[in-house]
């Protein structure tokens, strides 16, 4: 296989960026992430690939919960705090407010649209990404979000 053309046309797949958080106690994970997609109506599914070794992986693991933030085309800054090391202190996740939602798990304040989660099922078995399957339990959107994708950000991620 062409490696370069693998690349190129791997990362022409459509993707969003996203926020997701969760929480185990008073361990708390975040991490942008753009592999995500709807899987299911009836539940409302979703479904997200995640480092194996994130912090944000093992919460959800741990707790079972998480919220996933749907990110706006003007936030790109937002969503750049969170491709670092999870830090929280004083109602701040790597600088960023956080209210608990209704499943524990963080909603940030400065993204509108989001859904909180809970894991079904996850799979680590396949890949250097764990697959899971999230059912969205509760969602809010406090405004209209125009969602940015990783083809109109300066980030490129697969292939």
């Amino acid at each position: 296989m062409d490696a370069k053309a693998k690349k190129e046309t791997l990362r022409l797949l459509t993707n969003g960026v996203y926020v997701l958080t969760s929480r185990n106690g008073e361990d708390y994970g975040v991490a942008t992430v753009t592999w995500v997609s709807q899987v299911s109506f009836q539940p409302p599914l979703v479904m997200a690939a995640l480092r194996k070794d994130g912090n944000v992986f093992r919460c959800l693991r741990e707790s079972g919960v998480a919220v996933l933030h749907i990110v706006g085309s003007d936030q790109q800054d937002l969503a750049q705090k969170f491709f670092s090391t999870t830090k929280e202190s004083n109602g701040l996740l790597n600088g960023e407010p956080f209210t608990e939602g209704k499943t524990f798990a963080p909603v940030l304040k400065n993204l509108s649209a989001y859904l909180e989660c809970k894991l079904v099922d996850a799979c680590e078995d396949y890949g250097d990404h764990a697959i899971v399957i999230l059912e969205v339990v509760e969602a809010g959107n406090r405004e209209t979000v125009v969602p940015l994708v990783v083809n109109d950000s300066p980030w490129k991620y697969g292939g």
